[in-house]
């Protein structure tokens, strides 16, 4: 089942930020992300916000429905038009995520798209992405999307072997994803991502090497390489507990994360973030570099997190609570935390040194400058960089990185 929130202080009812949150805020890009947390089934190894039919009988009724889950998720567009005010800015990101978005109807989502375009407006240049199983979606689905102002879209493979999606429970067959990446193209998607994971038990070099070559074979854009974690709680870890399958190893994950590294930089993809690979600066994930780098973004949606101004707030889990909350004029908000500048500080190092540019070394203080130059003659930063005043991993240091980041935020 889902992970439990953070604790954090009380949200107004009505959603409001402090004044200091959106102090300076048009000089910040502003993003959305709107969480649909349906799926058809529940993967064995998913600890995300998600629901199933089953799961949802009884607890939540016409409220946790998801045929009228857009008009819901629109009330919360709605309310942070409120809450923001008179913020200028215009929408420079929106990424649809799940769950599967596509399990609702096309329409739904370009409405959901639409009352944000009404409320604040989308930038010229607008990223608009939805995640997408790849069984859900036809190309008239996507036509429907592209038409309604999506640009990228990113659906899950996962992997190109029958018995690696088994193990995960996938239920797409294999090949399906591949002919999704066509059907985009035609439909006019400018970027295409295909998210894969590596480390799963039963799974060779040889079948990620598979899945990697039938991944940049389809021609997509950007590809998304995640190591599989086993989270407690998920029917994955009640099989490995019981012997049923074999403990993930983090050797080949080092193994397997070199492997994606060679294969994709062969085939012209660069790295950007340490699991993400792109083709050009353009099929960047714009959306998760908001992320990265602290920017601000309203989460709408069912567990949903948000960030604005150094203040992250979460909504409630469960769909029905959630609509409950809207539909009596209330904010869904479940908790928050207001950022000290501490905290900003060590994010920011937590989460920059993960991209190719890196950290600047000014952030760090004097016990994190002397884990640098540790990292820098151990070979886990790049020398280069370093010189010009940034902490940038390398190759290797990409396979440490939770361990150089822990000794740089000292």
């Amino acid at each position: 089942m889902p992970s439990a929130l953070p604790d954090g202080e009380p949200v107004p009812d009505d959603g409001a930020l402090p004044a200091h949150a959106l102090a300076g805020a048009a000089d910040r890009p502003l993003g959305f992300y709107l969480h649909v947390p349906y799926c058809a089934t529940r993967c064995g190894y998913c600890d995300f916000n998600t629901y199933t039919a089953t799961e949802l009988r009884g607890t939540g009724g016409v409220l946790a429905s998801r045929d009228n889950y857009a008009d819901t998720l629109i009330d919360e567009v709605r309310l942070s038009r409120k809450v923001l005010g008179d913020d200028p800015r215009e929408v420079r990101t929106v990424f649809v995520g799940g769950g599967t978005p596509t399990l609702l109807a096309a329409a739904d989502l370009v409405r959901m798209l639409g009352a944000i375009r009404d409320e604040f407006g989308l930038a010229a240049d607008a990223e608009v992405t939805t995640e997408a199983n790849p069984e859900s979606v036809d190309p008239a689905y996507l036509a429907t999307l592209r038409q309604g102002g999506f640009n990228r879209i990113s659906f899950g493979m996962q992997s190109a072997k029958q018995h690696v999606l088994k193990v995960l429970d996938r239920t797409h067959t294999p090949g399906r994803p591949e002919r999704c990446v066509a059907e985009a193209r035609a439909a006019g998607f400018d970027h295409v991502n295909l998210d894969l994971i590596y480390g799963t038990p039963g799974e060779s070099d040889d079948d990620w090497r598979a899945s990697l070559d039938a991944a940049l074979g389809a021609g997509p854009d950007h590809v998304s390489a995640y190591a599989l974690i086993v989270e407690e709680g998920t029917q994955l870890a009640r099989r490995i507990r019981r012997g049923e399958v074999p403990m993930t190893d983090d050797d080949v994950h080092a193994d397997r994360y070199l492997i994606a590294d060679e294969v994709m930089s062969s085939a012209g993809f660069d790295w950007y973030e340490v699991s993400n690979w792109a083709a050009s600066e353009a099929g960047r994930c714009l959306h998760n570099e908001l992320y990265w780098r602290g920017a601000d973004w309203w989460g709408a949606g069912p567990g949903a997190h948000s960030h604005v101004g150094g203040v992250r707030w979460w909504n409630v889990k469960h769909p029905g609570a959630y609509a409950s909350a809207l539909a009596a004029g209330r904010s869904p908000g479940a908790g928050r935390e207001v950022l000290s500048a501490e905290d900003r500080r060590v994010e920011r190092i937590l989460l920059e040194l993960r991209l190719r540019e890196g950290v600047p070394l000014d952030l760090l203080r004097e016990a994190g400058l002397a884990a640098s130059r540790r990292a820098l003659s151990d070979g886990l930063l790049d020398s280069g960089p370093y010189e010009q005043g940034r902490a940038v991993l390398t190759l290797r240091g990409r396979l440490l990185a939770d361990a150089v980041v822990r000794d740089l935020v000292d």
